[in-house]
């Protein structure tokens, strides 16, 4: 399309509805489905969840992708093109909407009718968000490209400065990388410090929680790293409190692995397995974790990123479920004892620069020495100002007068 041609778009006034949706199936095939807004499937997304089936990836990715796939569709939707049609200039106005426009308003889980956010209080998407989606259609678009079913050109493509290639294709080994974007509209992702909770309002937040379940929970978090849905992952053949371990299933590789837990989280696990003796299964294969509400459900990941939630709210605490992670990654990686490599293992990193992560300091350790460096610098401008003394006064005597000395 000629330059003279681009539609005229106002972005931030531009109204994306809502429509069309992702579907679970519970077909272990094809486990998500894009859906139009008249109810019929998204072939071409079909299709490429086929092929990153086949290529391994698990169904949170596939449900990860599809999310991102939906915002791209909405938008073809609100602007009348079909997806085998987008140019890049589609392509560089979705990016520009997301970045002007922000999240649109959406309706509370419960109530549709109810809006969660106004539109003027709506933040715009996170650069992660951006780039991730920017990553998804750009393969997307390249998978229909060599399956010859779309464009004869990726709507979203790579960085100008090296078409047709990939990220450090000829790099010198003896030279450092440089950080090179790898899609032309993907933004630059601030790289961030993970936060964890300090040891105060951790306590603070453990002292709100209302269950033996619960406090179980937090304390696996916090001692063996574990993410949210490897925890929940855990069967009771899965614990050894003689040994101190619980297995999980990591979430990249589906493998089992053992993970060494503190002491109090075996003790919170049996104290929580006799409050609720009778009430849910018995079995090697049985979950772990059950819901505390009648009848017993599994407990499922949004249950506990709520019981969490909502302890911190009491506690006056805005730490996530995830920082609980990273809170035992640095706990870990603080002890001069344990080797870097082993915290790498635990925490399952493929690469141990994802683990250096944590050698950096925390934010709040920072503060306090950098604090307590500014009242060393005070006191000893105090001591180079205090006056020299007249000849002839005892140096005792004025150790007391001016306070360096008690009598």
């Amino acid at each position: 399309m000629d330059q003279m041609e681009e539609p005229a778009r106002d972005l931030v006034a531009m109204i994306v509805p809502q429509v069309g949706h992702l579907a679970r199936t519970g077909d272990a095939c094809d486990p998500y489905r894009l859906v139009d807004p008249d109810g019929a499937v998204v072939e071409a997304v079909t299709e490429y969840f086929r092929d990153l089936q086949a290529a391994g990836r698990s169904t949170a990715t596939l449900r990860s992708y599809g999310l991102d796939l939906l915002r791209w569709f909405r938008f073809l939707w609100a602007v009348d093109i079909r997806w085998s049609w987008a140019t890049r200039v589609e392509a560089r106005d979705f990016c520009r909407w997301m970045l002007v426009a922000g999240k649109p308003p959406r309706s509370h889980w419960r109530d549709r009718s109810k809006t969660v956010t106004p539109r003027s209080t709506v933040e715009a998407y996170a650069p992660s968000v951006r780039a991730h989606c920017e990553t998804v259609l750009r393969c997307f678009y390249e998978f229909h490209l060599s399956a010859g079913s779309g464009p004869i050109i990726n709507p979203f493509p790579l960085a100008r400065r090296r078409q047709g290639g990939r990220a450090h294709a000829h790099h010198n080994p003896i030279e450092p990388f440089r950080n090179e974007r790898s899609g032309l509209y993907r933004p630059k992702v601030p790289s961030r410090v993970p936060r964890s909770v300090p040891d105060e309002e951790f306590n603070e937040i453990f002292a709100k929680l209302p269950s033996h379940r619960d406090r179980a929970l937090v304390a696996f978090y916090v001692s063996t790293g574990a993410r949210a849905s490897e925890l929940l992952s855990a069967t009771l053949a899965g614990v050894a409190p003689g040994r101190q371990l619980i297995t999980v299933v990591r979430k990249g590789t589906r493998e089992l692995q053992e993970l060494p837990a503190s002491t109090d989280a075996f003790v919170w696990l049996r104290l929580y397995q006799v409050e609720m003796e009778g009430l849910i299964p018995k079995g090697r294969r049985q979950p772990l974790w059950w819901t505390l509400r009648r009848p017993v459900r599994p407990l499922t990941y949004h249950a506990v990123h709520r019981m969490f939630e909502r302890a911190g709210e009491a506690a006056g605490s805005t730490a996530t479920l995830h920082s609980l992670r990273h809170t035992a990654a640095y706990r870990m990686a603080e002890d001069p004892a344990l080797p870097l490599t082993d915290v790498q293992f635990v925490l399952g990193h493929a690469l141990l620069t994802t683990t250096q992560i944590y050698l950096t300091p925390r934010k709040e350790e920072v503060i306090r020495r950098v604090l307590a460096h500014h009242a060393e610098q005070t006191r000893q401008a105090a001591e180079r100002a205090r006056p020299a003394p007249a000849p002839g006064y005892p140096p005792e005597t004025l150790e007391v007068l001016f306070g360096s000395r008690t009598t």
